[in-house]
């Protein structure tokens, strides 16, 4: 199984009080198979435990931690994924009214032909309404 791994289930895979059953046999299918994600996957993540650091959610030390843990997972970056930013993703984040981030991982599953694993409301219509396989979260 390949899929377009989104940062909504990467981080709730990391924060314990937002994982579910489904996340962690997820996380189990990704440690075997891998996943695809845009270049930009790293950069929202590590952005999002830095701002809860700064909020006072938890320490650096659980940023740090929940980084490490992600690090050897077979997650690859989409190569294509940058060249599409101002064409096929642009046109899908037009079209289904999303973020053009949202569909750089709308416009990755949908090239590939593979199913996608969001939490994001937005962004699962949007792939419902391309005809995207939506993996259940």
């Amino acid at each position: 199984m390949s899929l377009v791994l989104d940062s909504s289930v990467a981080l709730a895979w990391v924060y314990a009080d937002e994982t579910t059953d489904a996340v962690l046999r997820l996380f189990d299918e990704i440690r075997i198979h891998g996943a695809w994600a845009p270049g930009f996957w790293r950069w929202e993540i590590a952005n999002v435990l830095q701002l809860n650091v700064r909020r006072g959610r938890h320490p650096a030390d659980f940023r740090d931690g929940a980084l490490s843990a992600l690090v050897p997972l077979p997650i690859k970056v989409d190569p294509e994924a940058d060249r599409q930013a101002w064409n096929a993703a642009l046109q899908l984040a037009e079209r289904r009214r999303i973020t053009v981030y949202d569909a750089s991982y709308l416009e990755i599953a949908v090239r590939r032909k593979i199913p996608l694993a969001t939490l994001d409301r937005q962004l699962r219509d949007a792939a419902v309404l391309e005809g995207v396989q939506l993996l259940a979260m």
